[in-house]
């Protein structure tokens, strides 16, 4: 799978764009700025782009109105196609957010049936009770995604709702060729809805991808032959940051090893998960962490592990924004990119990444951790890599058997003589390149 080998890049459009929020129906073609970023966004070393929601909704993209139409705010259905056309031929593959679990109160088909009640043909697309009420005083309740009445819940075990989002799959592969989906709140959704779209996608494009969103639990039954090919990996997402605030590199190395390790009981091995350091959901990794020299060191250790990196807009130049001061703070407008150190170490990040067979399809194995640093091993048939994180403040001599006498510093090309032991120096990141 073309996925498990790529580096994604996430924009949310609307605010990456400079949208208004709510959809005050203007036509205006932003989407056309993508285009002045994608010589960044290739520099940065991404050859994929997970784009959040870009269909009509009425605010934020994941209230949806109509599936088969850009966001005015956006632009048309042929600004986006342009732009895919852009992005494809500068070989980045395009991955769009399906937001199938609910829809927004302006959709057409909750709109009928507002106006007809009992007599709308599309009453049983959602869950609705007409003995009720709703927070927005229509005179009948119905079911909102976790609480939120402006989020709709679709009814997916009606034929005519499950027809109608294929459908518009469909039209985006026919229309734009785009190559995957990003499934929101993909926890919530049908296993036979999940079942249902994977056959029928694979009959649209080969290796097209279902990439779900899932937080905590057994991954493995939705991310399996049958479903989704990757989910998000929150599992980590804690222990990422957290590890370095706490110095404690016990919590990272040990949630990895519960999924990817070769224990028979670790549920994810074998499995490409995509991890993040953060996203349009949480809080800027850049105003989490207390120590701004770990910045950097969050990447390179995201980048060794199992699975597969995504950077989401902006956090390349350390761009900051809180969860606790609204969505939007983490939203950004962003007008041109930067150059900066960080944005330039990812990128070697990405290319290191992109030719390593060992830490694209290799095991997972601890070899040195302490609270300050860690030592682990990604090993295929091809090649074996250890990848070493120091977070704290003073250089450290690690002794381990390497296994080999030298091997190459990735990083800086570099050979290195493990004879003596390892030194590790201050807040560095280093990925060897073993001798076979």
């Amino acid at each position: 799978m073309w996925a498990f080998e790529s580096v994604f890049y996430q924009i949310y459009p609307l605010g990456f764009c400079g949208a208004p929020y709510e959809n005050d129906g203007v036509l205006t073609h932003r989407i056309k700025k993508v285009s002045d970023w994608i010589d960044h966004i290739k520099d940065l070393g991404a050859n994929a782009i997970y784009f959040s929601p870009v269909f009509e909704s009425d605010t934020h993209g994941y209230n949806t109105r109509d599936f088969f139409k850009i966001d005015c705010r956006l632009g048309t259905n042929d600004d986006f196609k342009e732009i895919v056309k852009e992005l494809h031929e500068n070989g980045i593959k395009v991955v769009l957010d399906g937001v199938f679990n609910h829809v927004g109160r302006g959709f057409w088909a909750f709109q009928d049936v507002l106006e007809k009640r009992w007599e709308s043909e599309y009453k049983d697309w959602f869950h609705i009770s007409f003995d009720g009420n709703s927070n927005y005083n229509d005179g009948l309740w119905y079911e909102g995604w976790e609480g939120n009445y402006d989020l709709v819940k679709l009814n997916l075990r009606n034929p005519a709702v499950t027809e109608h989002l294929l459908s518009a799959v469909k039209f985006w592969v026919d229309e734009f060729d785009i190559d995957g989906l990003r499934l929101d709140v993909a926890y919530c959704l049908e296993l036979d809805f999940l079942r249902e779209l994977r056959r029928f996608t694979e009959t649209l494009k080969p290796e097209f991808l279902l990439l779900g969103e899932l937080l905590h639990g057994d991954y493995t039954q939705r991310v399996n032959s049958e479903m989704l090919h990757s989910c998000t990996n929150y599992q980590c997402y804690k222990g990422l940051y957290s590890s370095f605030n706490s110095m404690n590199m016990f919590e990272i190395i040990h949630s990895i090893q519960r999924l990817f390790g070769s224990e028979p009981w670790c549920m994810c091995k074998g499995l490409h998960l995509m991890n993040f350091a953060d996203n349009h959901d949480v809080t800027r990794v850049a105003s989490i962490l207390e120590n701004e020299k770990h910045l950097p060191l969050i990447y390179g250790l995201m980048f060794g592990m199992p699975g597969f990196p995504c950077i989401y807009y902006g956090s390349e130049f350390g761009v900051k924004g809180k969860k606790s001061d609204g969505d939007p703070a983490l939203r950004p407008c962003i007008e041109e990119p930067e150059e900066t150190e960080l944005a330039e170490f990812i990128s070697k990040l990405a290319e290191i990444f992109k030719s390593s067979d060992a830490l694209i399809n290799g095991s997972f194995r601890q070899v040195v951790l302490q609270c300050s640093h860690c030592i682990f091993e990604r090993k295929s048939d091809k090649e074996r890599i250890l990848v070493a994180v120091n977070a704290g403040d003073t250089a450290v001599t690690c002794h381990f058997d390497a296994g080999c006498g030298i091997a190459e510093e990735l990083l800086t090309g570099t050979e290195h003589d493990f004879g003596g032991g390892s030194e590790l120096p201050p807040y560095s990141v280093q990925f060897w390149r073993m001798e076979k």
